[in-house]
């Protein structure tokens, strides 16, 4: 075919050695064209397989494309960039979902929809298809997670098999390159406020012998990354801000001595659990910004001088001497707690709840250099590419 064909769906198939499954799904995908009468394709992005699944999906009639860097995301990158189709359609190369139901999005796409999603848990999950931590812990808790930050609407995150239209794509502007490609594309979806459904899908399980590409606890971590790196930056400054505004004000009410509340006495559990809290509130405000130097990195949708102004304020210098104070003030504060100590020659270190406030200020410093040392690497890199392409690095 000519390369100026266009198509109304292309099916991309990420592939990483998977011979003993790639050409039933390439042939489930051509014959639910013919049956129905679409102008369909299906596109193998091959991420380095050495098992023969390349010669496989060129017998089935697919087009094969090379993704180089390893990962899920850049598999689908380079089989997305490669596509003819104004629709496309995303599926898993174990053959875990049905490619015959791609008419079926097709259909939702016909109705007006940016992206189809397939819900596993309105369909079906065979016997020994999904892990039972997966199904009833993993998937609804980063789901359920998903909704509350981006309003998205959805019963199944993580489904593998998805269709979004081509101008949906080229505006949301996907970076992850693994697994959390698939939850960066429904959050981008959601943000751009673009029409989303869902129909139900049977999820089978995987060929007899195949080793699982999926990493859950890696995977879901990264996960959970990039949902707070992308999340609305006014809820993650209020949960920092407040779990850190609590979590000192425990401290410093416990500072002097135990304190009475009701029939309770709080003591240095308390004082040491209103550290966690105020150590967890920074580390979230510190992700934030973080976070908003990562996007600070996309396509600029502000002006210039507006984005100069903020990095005058928030920027890396500041923040590094500001954790260098806060590092030197609790490491001296320490230090004159420990010599006091010494000097009255009365045993065994008593003066706790110094140790734990001055031990507060010099982790949270700690935590803001590490977090302006990871800033001014962005910052650099942002200021690196600015007037470049948007989409490279």
């Amino acid at each position: 075919m000519q390369p100026d064909v266009q198509f109304e769906v292309s099916v991309i198939i990420p592939c990483l050695n998977e011979a003993s499954s790639l050409g039933s799904c390439i042939e489930k995908a051509m014959a639910a064209f013919q049956a129905v009468g679409l102008r369909g394709e299906v596109v193998v992005a091959d991420n380095g397989s050495t098992d023969g699944s390349i010669e496989i999906a060129k017998e089935h009639s697919a087009r094969v494309v090379h993704a180089v860097p390893r990962g899920y995301g850049n598999a689908l990158r380079a089989g997305i960039a490669a596509a003819r189709g104004k629709f496309i359609v995303m599926g898993d190369a174990d053959d875990s979902y049905d490619f015959s139901q791609v008419p079926q999005f097709v259909a939702k796409w016909r109705e007006g929809y940016e992206l189809v999603m397939g819900n596993r848990f309105k369909g079906e999950i065979k016997r020994g298809a999904m892990p039972w931590h997966h199904q009833h812990i993993g998937t609804p808790f980063l789901t359920a997670m998903l909704n509350f930050l981006f309003h998205a609407g959805i019963g199944d995150a993580f489904c593998g098999l998805r269709g979004f239209t081509r101008d949906l794509y080229g505006r949301m502007n996907l970076r992850t390159t693994g697994m959390e490609f698939a939850l960066e594309s429904i959050i981008k979806a959601a943000q751009l406020g673009a029409r989303i459904t869902e129909i139900p899908v049977t999820l089978w399980p995987d060929k007899p012998g195949r080793a699982p590409h999926l990493r859950s606890f890696r995977d879901g971590s990264r996960s959970l990354g990039v949902m707070l790196m992308l999340a609305p930056k006014a809820l993650v400054l209020v949960a920092g801000g407040l779990l850190a505004a609590v979590g000192l004000a425990l401290v410093l009410w416990l500072l002097p001595g135990p304190q009475q509340a009701g029939r309770v006495v709080l003591d240095l559990h308390t004082m040491l659990l209103g550290m966690v809290f105020a150590l967890l509130g920074v580390q979230l405000l510190l992700c934030s910004l973080l976070a908003r130097a990562f996007r600070d990195s996309d396509p600029p949708t502000r002006q210039p001088s507006s984005r100069k102004r903020e990095s005058g304020i928030t920027g890396p210098k500041y923040s590094l001497l500001a954790g260098w104070a806060l590092t030197v003030m609790g490491l001296g504060g320490n230090a004159w707690t420990i010599w006091r100590e010494v000097a009255s020659r009365e045993g065994p270190l008593h003066d706790v709840r110094a140790v734990i406030f001055w031990s507060l200020w010099l982790l949270v410093g700690l935590q803001v250099i590490l977090s302006s040392a990871l800033l001014g690497n962005l910052v650099s890199e942002r200021g690196d590419s600015q007037g470049g392409d948007p989409n490279t690095g």
